[in-house]
């Protein structure tokens, strides 16, 4: 397995596309980063006040939304912000600016897209170009198992993704450590009618670990549908749309027909629950999980089923 996986790794290597990959994930961190200080020095030219000053501020904007009814949908929520804004007041801890690294590595999260953009098309041609290219006959006659040809080139989809993960988590950390100031790591949470400190390390981990839920099952079916049609360009096609129109179009849904629940995309986004507004009253996190293997196994399952059984014609 190890040696199918490093022979797929090789192709790889020797793809020019591989590079430009890496190269603008690259550029688009440094870009997003530059913007980022643009915009916190812009802001910095205002008139300055304190942290207490502009919690106060916010305290009493929450307190009069409350007080009319602006809030209604998601009080929870107010009530927990205006709690924690009390808690910092109250302890002397102020909050993260726009200038720490914890804010900078949180806002930059959204960088995930970018990665799972470079996954699905990885994932789409992996298995396609083979028959393509009619390179799929010189795998079939070696003496190995078809489901441990195809679980190489999906392992090795998966590994892909994670060295563009790694790379971009790398550089923002870099960058993250050179440009902004260390912040602080206390995180505070509002759990049961009372606010606790957490850690700003877990919370983020949690963070792109979310954001990386869609990136994995979306790159699963632009793998599915290349094993299945054989299709580059239709797993690229399906599979992008799905990736940029699926939630919305899922949340829209959603506020009519109770069934959105069983969508793919009202599941993959787990850090609504973190926030008490999951796409469907009722739905818990437990039944997202749930939800989210079921498609994973659906997908794979279909993957290797059809390659496995399916004749390898010119």
């Amino acid at each position: 397995m190890f040696n199918l996986i490093r022979n797929e790794w090789m192709k790889i290597l020797h793809r020019p596309g591989t590079y430009v990959m890496a190269g603008l994930l690259i550029l688009a961190v440094i870009i997003s980063t530059v913007l980022f200080l643009f915009i916190d020095s812009t802001f910095g030219e205002g008139e300055e006040i304190t942290w207490q000053q502009s919690l106060e501020m916010d305290n009493e904007q929450i307190q009069e939304t409350l007080e009319t009814g602006g809030y209604d949908p998601y009080i929870p929520s107010a009530e927990g912000a205006l709690a924690i804004n009390e808690y910092r007041l109250a302890n002397d801890l102020p909050p993260n600016s726009a200038k720490s690294i914890w804010t900078y590595l949180e806002n930059n999260s959204f960088m995930l897209a970018l990665v799972g953009l470079f996954a699905i098309i990885m994932a789409s041609g992996i298995v396609a170009g083979e028959f393509s290219w009619g390179t799929i006959k010189l795998l079939m006659i070696r003496p190995i198992a078809r489901w441990k040809i195809l679980l190489s080139k999906f392992m090795t989809v998966a590994t892909f993704a994670l060295a563009m993960s790694g790379i971009l988590v790398i550089l923002l950390l870099i960058l993250g450590f050179v440009f902004y100031d260390s912040g602080t790591t206390t995180r505070l949470i509002y759990e049961n009618g009372s606010v606790v400190e957490g850690s700003m390390i877990p919370y983020l981990v949690k963070v792109y670990i979310f954001n990386s839920i869609d990136v994995i099952l979306l790159a699963t079916m632009a793998f599915m549908i290349s094993a299945v049609f054989r299709n580059s360009s239709m797993a690229i096609g399906i599979s992008l749309f799905l990736y940029f129109v699926g939630g919305s179009a899922t949340g829209f849904i959603a506020m009519y027909y109770d069934w959105a629940k069983y969508s793919l995309f009202a599941n993959t986004n787990l850090s609504l629950y973190e926030m008490g507004m999951p796409v469907v009253e009722g739905m818990t996190m437990t039944f997202s999980v749930i939800m989210i293997l079921i498609y994973f196994t659906l997908f794979v399952t279909l993957a290797f089923t059809v390659f496995t059984k399916r004749d390898i014609s010119a």
